[in-house]
């Protein structure tokens, strides 16, 4: 055996996607970060030992303009080009790649972190080092930092420090939350393991092993669907141990999982109720992928309120969407729903008061174990949502040394400090503008080559298709406003001379895309016509600043609205008909906004939809000093298709040096990833990120050529450059990966 000890700014223990995305946002903050998980493979419920989709505020594509950007982000990108056909092996390496990416982080894999130094020092509780060994190499080492990062999900590490935290249910009267129990108890969300299966093109024999259930005797084939071509995270129904202690039951928890999978396979197999006989067992996990356990205390614990209401929190730093997901405690052996969820109307921010611990000083926490109810937790434990978190957790203890305060400062004095960090990033925030006072492109007067000025999917795209879309049901349409827009029109097909009535609503929140308020109802007398025709609807309402508005068309018999098949920022089509994602093991309430309005059915077909005056939606000011994501309307700029050789140019009154240019391209964040390819979406690379672009500086001797990139897949882009007494910067897209025109979100420069 030997002995090692590692000096770092920043430990994170855990490797799951919350310990690797605070990993790297730190490490590329300039922190030197020693980044440890128990695993030989990083990705913790996602990677090939366990095999759970990675989805996150998106909610399958129930929420709007909703992936995640920033670290998170890149890895979702990354693997939809990788890895076309969801193979988990291969998201291993995606993860792996990003890690062994950054200099600045030393990996400790398969080493388990089980002893923690902690003392009271000055008055606040610290953790001064924690202990891992390493099995395969004999190594135990001393891993030493002023911050720590529990990110393993069942919470050891703050556990072993003295952190508080809770087990359980809180009772419905601690936090007002209405799906909370009467009275709080140890109950969880169960575990879970997958299997996988292949069609070997040959009929293939099972013999269950005497471990298999006979699941005849229990609710499963009654109360659950089963399909012969389902595998993988299909089942993640497979649930148990909600009754038990999920760490310290962990191995019956495994076999009474691993019996089921065998006992449904036998079903499928040999019930002769399928078609399954070329079907093979191919994997079956090994360990359980946990749900729940220890969620520690924050100075905020979020709740059911904050997310359901949308709450606006100063120091928001990350943010969710997926549903308040709760499963009943008897898992896969109980007959009512595998699920009750409850969906937010958009996405909710997070603070970063649940990302650190209230009583230990230097202990930052990222993923299942924030601070956060049972309930919240029901929506917060995804883990494109923990990635986001750990992002900003990452971030959050970098800059805590650099500034020389503690989380607790930052959360107050530092917020603004800590969300314009992020910003910067391009991470996982919203309803934050940039301000930062070193961005020079702030100071810049900023130009394009042209710039779209009309929301009508054909003038911007003019080689799309349209087609029909009858007015069955109603129909909203999403659209951008501004103060100076009065009327908006659509084209519609009217038979015979109609009546028309359309409704105004409001969204509620600027970052939401769903009716909530109705503001007015006009009717209008549209004359027969056998071809399309524009009609206007009057707006008869004016937001104080660029805002969102969904007009519902009221069905009517006979009429139908023109849909291109192509995509504009921004715009969605919202058919009345309620919709969630498909699961039939999962109950919802059809009655909320997200699901009785979905855009899944629609999505990729736009209305040919018109605002008068001519829209500034695309305005090449909203590339610099925005938001970056959707809030309030799409945040780009976007130029004419009929333009050759769009571009950006930025001119100061007097010369800047420059050192560095982030550029932030669009990935269509309305698009669902997922790394298993639950929702396959065409294209390996978006049509609408800039694929190959120029940056040139005007110096007093002419244009200079700073920067030339070709193929790129990215949404954002970091260029370091040495550049003095600059008067303009251009931003020159030489081709997108296809869509007619360039697309912008941001340009910063440093």
């Amino acid at each position: 055996m030997r002995t090692q000890n590692v000096e770092a700014d920043i430990t994170v223990v855990g490797g799951g996607l919350a310990g690797v995305c605070a990993a790297i946002s730190a490490a590329r903050l300039g922190k030197q970060v020693a980044l440890i998980g128990n695993r030989p493979v990083l990705g913790g419920n996602s990677s090939s030992e366990v095999r759970v989709w990675v989805v996150g505020a998106t909610g399958h594509g129930v929420q709007r303009f909703a992936r995640e950007s920033g670290v998170i982000g890149e890895l979702y990108v990354e693997n939809q080009y990788r890895n076309p056909e969801g193979n988990p092996i291969i998201w291993d390496e995606v993860v792996h790649d990003a890690v062994r990416a950054e200099p600045n982080i030393r990996l400790f894999l398969n080493t388990d972190v089980r002893e923690v130094d902690a003392e009271d020092r000055g008055g606040e509780r610290v953790i001064t080092a924690v202990h891992g060994w390493t099995m395969g190499s004999e190594t135990l080492t001393t891993f030493r930092s002023p911050y720590f990062l529990d990110c393993t999900g069942d919470g050891l590490v703050g556990h072993l420090a003295g952190a508080e935290y809770r087990i359980g249910r809180e009772a419905a009267h601690e936090l007002g939350e209405s799906w909370a129990p009467d009275e709080a108890d140890a109950e969880l969300l169960g575990s879970t393991i997958l299997f996988y299966t292949k069609d070997l093109g040959r009929p293939v024999d099972f013999v269950a092993p005497d471990s298999a259930k006979d699941i005849t005797k229990t609710p499963i084939p009654t109360s659950r669907i089963l399909r012969s071509g389902d595998s993988g995270a299909h089942y993640w129904w497979i649930e148990w141990g909600g009754h038990l202690d999920t760490v310290h039951d962990n191995e019956a928890i495994r076999n009474e999982l691993r019996s089921v999978i065998f006992g449904i396979w036998d079903y499928i197999k040999n019930s002769g109720k399928f078609d399954a006989a070329n079907l093979d067992l191919e994997w079956i996990g090994a360990l359980p992928g946990k749900r729940e356990y220890r969620r520690f205390l924050g100075d905020h614990v979020l709740s059911q309120n904050d997310i359901l209401d949308q709450v606006d929190h100063a120091d928001a730093v990350a943010f969710g969407g997926w549903s308040i997901d709760l499963h009943p405690v008897e898992g896969m052996y109980a007959t009512e729903a595998g699920a009750h969820q409850r969906y937010s109307n958009g996405i909710y921010g997070i603070p970063f008061r649940s990302y650190y611990s209230r009583n230990v000083a230097n202990l930052l926490l990222a993923g299942r174990d924030i601070s956060a109810s049972h309930v919240a937790f029901g929506s917060t434990r995804v883990m494109a949502t923990c990635g986001a978190g750990g992002e900003a957790a990452g971030t959050g203890a970098a800059l805590a040394l650099d500034l020389g305060v503690r989380p607790r400062d930052l959360a107050g004095a530092h917020a603004d400090t800590l969300r314009q960090t992020l910003l910067r990033q391009d991470a996982a925030v919203f309803g934050i503008r940039n301000s930062d006072p070193d961005d020079l492109a702030r100071r810049a007067r900023i130009t394009a080559s042209s710039t779209a000025r009309t929301l009508d999917p054909h003038a911007l795209d003019p080689a799309a298709d349209a087609a029909p879309f009858a007015l069955e049901r109603d129909l909203g349409v999403l659209v951008p406003v501004d103060p100076r827009i009065d009327h908006v029109e659509l084209l519609l097909h009217v038979p015979a001379d109609t009546r028309l009535a359309a409704s105004l609503w409001t969204t509620g929140h600027r970052q939401n895309a769903v009716p909530i308020d109705q503001r007015a109802r006009v009717e209008v007398d549209a004359i027969g016509s056998d071809e399309p025709q524009w009609v206007r609807f009057p707006l008869a309402w004016a937001p104080d600043e660029p805002e969102n508005a969904v007009v519902v068309v009221e069905a009517a018999e006979g009429v139908s609205a023109v849909l291109a098949h192509a995509q504009v920022p921004g715009i969605l089509a919202l058919p009345h008909r309620p919709q969630a994602d498909g699961d039939a093991n999962v109950a919802v309430d059809e009655s909320e906004s997200v699901i009785a309005w979905p855009a899944i059915p629609l999505r990729g077909r736009t209305p040919r939809v018109r605002v008068s005056p001519d829209t500034d939606a695309f305005a090449p000011c909203k590339a610099v000093g925005g938001y970056q994501r959707f809030y309030g309307g799409p945040n780009l700029w976007m130029s004419l298709p009929s333009d050759e050789e769009p571009a950006l140019t930025l001119t100061w009154d007097e010369p800047q040096s420059l050192r560095e240019i982030r550029l932030v391209f669009d990935d269509d964040t309305d698009v669902e990833l997922n790394t298993l390819h639950h929702h396959r979406t065409p294209d390996r690379v978006f049509p609408e990120l800039v694929r190959d672009y120029v940056l040139e500086a005007r110096e007093c001797d002419g244009w200079r050529e700073l920067v030339r990139v070709e193929a790129n897949r990215r949404r954002q882009r970091v260029h370091g450059v040495s550049a003095a007494t600059v008067q303009a910067l251009r931003l020159r897209v030489l081709a997108t990966n296809g869509a007619p025109q360039a697309h912008v979100v941001s340009i910063r420069v440093y």
